[in-house]
């Protein structure tokens, strides 16, 4: 374990507020200041496409970092739903909305049409599997005039709007769906930077779009290179060799060039997701052995270096509403011995802090009397096997704003017998019941109310074991100005990203 480092807030990191109204950035952010060529923009993220950059699943996320989609909807910086493609929209009833559409293009050179769109969010609604934003909920969209979407939920849905901002709920030209409902958003979506080239997991080439409703982006384009390891990304930043670097390893931090590392408070949480399915912890006593057995600040202090706190539940401190809130677990069971239980702990190593974390757990497991054998492979290449539960406990890391916005939402479908998402495998019957009390509730300080209920329930079937609320470092060149400082990690560049 190596010794604790202080922090260096004024040398090398810059600290930016949660929730501040709006996204911090380093440069201008007036979307028609657009003008000239423009230098392109060199890129290095984490995570490669693991499904051929499809808007459904995990890809969405890189798609709208990557300024290719939009939705109807966006999140701003407070978290509420504000205006994307969609310019405004009303509550016609509990069960039906209706968004009114701004003029915009398509990347194809057609115009966004409320037909179009309504097409887009009937092939997301019929996608399988379902996208994240849409777990435990069915709903249909059509066209009610030439810029007008009426979107109709088969059960009340009190926050459609916040859910219609998920990546996954991206708003697609005709063109781009195929016969068996694969969506290729290559030339196909809204947004300032269009797909021309993607290089398999390696890397992909963005033009600017220039009659992007939003004003024309300063910079003429896009290099992406997606870079697993995190010290190659810092020393890509270093060099020169790439403009901008997202999640660098915190180890990384005082050695940057000052200024050039951009602390960004996020609500991502970083958990040990116990398989409740099959394996050792079915058993709800040793899944609260294993909990019991682990300590948090060790890995806030140590792995994460002082740019983390100790988990206090699936919601962190990020939230600022979550901790005055916050119900102790309930109906947890006694923890057992272990009796040299072998247990199979898994994570992934595109977030570099990730493989030291089992490190440690597997030390704090082990010294409880667990037998534990760890694998690390690449995030694509174990994720659909963690989800299929092929291994007893997985390390991931989870933003939990980042599908809708909305609490309710990610504890559905992370934590619901029908969750799209759920690490745990997860299947109770009162977790499924506040869960759905929670998503019946519109007015918004009672839905959190009950999503923190929710929140107990599950924490107290010891499925996960939160460990630390962390903040993310994202590297940008001095010469850069116009980044996005984005607590929900959905976006990094804009039309006035430039260098």
């Amino acid at each position: 374990m190596r010794s604790v480092r202080p922090r260096r807030w004024a040398a090398g990191l810059l600290l930016i507020p949660l929730l501040s109204g709006c996204f911090a950035s380093g440069g201008s952010a007036d979307p028609k200041a657009g003008s000239g060529e423009g230098r392109r923009l060199r890129v290095a993220l984490a995570f490669p496409p693991s499904e051929s950059f499809s808007p459904y699943g995990a890809d969405a996320t890189l798609l709208s970092r990557l300024g290719v989609t939009e939705g109807l909807t966006k999140l701003d910086g407070n978290g509420a739903a504000a205006p994307a493609l969609a310019e405004s929209w009303t509550k016609e009833n509990a069960r039906t909305w209706q968004f009114t559409l701004r003029d915009a293009r398509f990347q194809d050179g057609t115009p966004v049409t409320a037909s179009a769109a309504a097409a887009a969010l009937t092939h997301a609604a019929q996608a399988s599997p379902a996208p994240a934003a849409l777990s435990g909920v069915s709903l249909t969209a059509e066209a009610s005039g030439d810029r007008r979407v009426r979107v109709t939920t088969a059960t009340p849905d009190p926050v459609l709007p916040l859910r219609l901002a998920g990546p996954s709920l991206a708003v697609l030209s005709p063109q781009a769906y195929g016969k068996k409902g694969a969506a290729d958003p290559v030339g196909h979506a809204t947004g300032p930077f269009t797909l021309t080239k993607v290089n398999g997991s390696t890397s992909a080439a963005l033009d600017r779009f220039d009659d992007y409703w939003g004003g024309r982006a300063q910079a003429s384009g896009i290099d992406a290179r997606f870079i697993a390891d995190g010290t190659a990304r810092a020393n890509a930043l270093r060099t020169g060799e790439e403009d901008i670097a997202e999640a660098l390893p915190f180890a990384q931090a005082a050695s940057l060039a000052k200024g050039t590392g951009r602390e960004v408070p996020t609500a991502r949480t970083t958990s040990l997701y116990l398989n409740t399915a099959s394996g050792p912890f079915t058993d709800p006593k040793l899944r609260a052995a294993a909990r019991a057995a682990i300590d948090t600040s060790v890995l806030a202090k140590n792995v994460y270096e002082g740019y983390a706190d100790p988990g206090q539940g699936i919601f962190g401190p990020a939230l600022t509403w979550a901790a005055g809130k916050r119900e102790q677990p309930t109906g947890r069971a006694a923890a057992a011995k272990t009796t040299g239980a072998t247990v199979r702990l898994a994570t992934y190593d595109n977030r570099p802090e990730l493989p030291e974390v089992a490190q440690v757990l597997q030390q704090q497991l082990e010294k409880a009397g667990f037998k534990v054998t760890l694998t690390v492979r690449e995030s694509s290449r174990i994720e659909g096997d963690a989800l299929a539960g092929k291994f007893d406990a997985f390390v991931g890391a989870r933003n939990t704003m980042l599908d809708t916005g909305d609490p309710v939402s990610v504890l559905a479908s992370d934590y619901t017998c029908d969750g799209t998402y759920n690490m745990a495998r997860l299947c109770d019957k009162a977790v499924d019941q506040a869960v759905a009390t929670a998503d019946a509730i519109g007015d918004p300080e009672k839905r959190q109310d009950a999503a923190m209920a929710a929140e107990a329930r599950i924490l107290g079937t010891d499925a996960v074991v939160p460990l630390v609320h962390q903040r993310n470092i994202l590297g940008v060149s001095a010469a850069v100005s116009g980044v996005l400082l984005d607590p929900y990690e959905r976006t990094v560049v804009a039309t006035g990203t430039r260098r």
